[in-house]
């Protein structure tokens, strides 16, 4: 069974804005977004997977590659210094932008294998 193109394409735009507004709640919440896990490290994780995924989504649908890693640079670093100096229950972190500019990186790295796979397939599809 295949899943019509548009269809395809609505579902990944949905799971980029949902990424994004997921990313935003949780560097910009008065307070620190989800329960303490225990478990070591796992706000990093945390860091890296988001903006992992928002970069790989963002490519994926077609925003400008230009654009989208510079506002991911801008808000892992940005989001550090207005944790710590605007949001008073919420501290900056260093290691959280590295993990920021780090999932940026992966989710770079898979967004353009993505696209570019995709755009080898459609192209294969072309000849006759």
């Amino acid at each position: 069974m295949t899943v019509p193109a548009g269809f395809a394409v609505r579902a990944w735009r949905v799971g980029f804005v949902l990424a994004c507004l997921l990313q935003l709640y949780g560097l910009y919440a008065p307070r620190q977004a989800g329960p303490d896990t225990g478990l070591p490290y796992a706000d990093k994780v945390g860091h890296f997977l988001i903006f992992a995924a928002v970069a790989y989504l963002g490519l994926r649908v077609g925003v400008p590659a230009r654009w989208l890693l510079a506002a991911l640079v801008l808000n892992a670093i940005g989001s550090e210094f207005i944790q710590h100096y605007l949001l008073p229950q919420r501290s900056g972190d260093p290691f959280d932008a590295l993990a920021d500019l780090l999932g940026v990186a992966a989710g770079t790295w898979l967004g353009i294998r993505a696209v570019r796979s995709t755009k080898v397939v459609r192209h294969d599809m072309m000849e006759p």
